[in-house]
């Protein structure tokens, strides 16, 4: 049975999108973009590129398969979080297979601080929502879940790890408790199942300035103009 802490207690945001981009309602005069928005922002060269590539029909179908994959995941894994009885759930064998593969690394979380909430911070002006806020391996971790066709290198997940600091950052700000690590669990479709740990969190504040800097200066103001 995980053990649940409940710190965020029933707290939560609205959120919308515009032009593709998420943004949180944090008060009636903030409105903060994701932090998932800004790393992706920063990112979309790469995958303009893999688009043009791979073929606007392909990709498409490539992106549908891998958010379905992922959600499905996800969702199965807040479950057995939740300490839902997974026996009595209909579940796909693809995503009980990758679940499965998993398993041994979600049993080292514990003392669950936040599961699937959002957070924001007035410092850097962003917002997200977080899959796990939690001890791993008895150390107080920013916890991300991801699914993938093949394992990825650590050298190609940056975004990752950025984006976790800023969870890393907007729970301190919110709360005043620090995180002492960030955990990435990838599980493979071979069933392969990595687990990538940082704890050099102020290398990753200084790319998170930078991601938000190229967010702000191209994309933020034009809808701030529209506030």
């Amino acid at each position: 049975m995980f053990v649940h802490l409940n710190t965020l207690k029933d707290f939560e945001l609205e959120a919308k999108v515009i032009d593709g981009v998420r943004y949180y309602s944090v008060s009636e005069d903030k409105t903060y973009p994701s932090i998932t928005s800004i790393t992706s922002f920063y990112n979309r060269q790469f995958f303009q590129e893999w688009r043009q590539k791979v073929g606007e029909e392909t990709a498409n179908k490539i992106t549908k398969v891998s958010t379905e994959r992922g959600t499905k995941f996800h969702d199965l894994v807040e479950k057995y979080l939740l300490n839902v009885d997974l026996n009595t759930l209909d579940i796909l064998p693809s995503t009980k297979a990758l679940f499965l593969s998993a398993k041994k690394y979600l049993d080292n979380i514990n003392n669950i601080h936040a599961l699937e909430k959002p957070l924001y911070s007035n410092y850097f002006g962003i917002a997200g929502r977080v899959d796990c806020i939690a001890e791993y391996n008895n150390e107080l971790a920013i916890i991300d879940f991801k699914t993938s066709k093949k394992i990825k290198p650590e050298e190609w997940i940056e975004q990752y790890f950025v984006q976790e600091t800023a969870y890393a950052c907007m729970y301190y700000e919110m709360t005043g408790i620090p995180v002492a690590k960030l955990v990435t669990i990838m599980v493979a479709e071979n069933g392969e199942c990595v687990v990538y740990e940082k704890r050099n969190k102020s290398d990753y504040i200084k790319l998170l300035t930078k991601y938000i800097k190229e967010f702000v200066t191209n994309k933020l103001g034009e809808y701030g103009e529209r506030l």
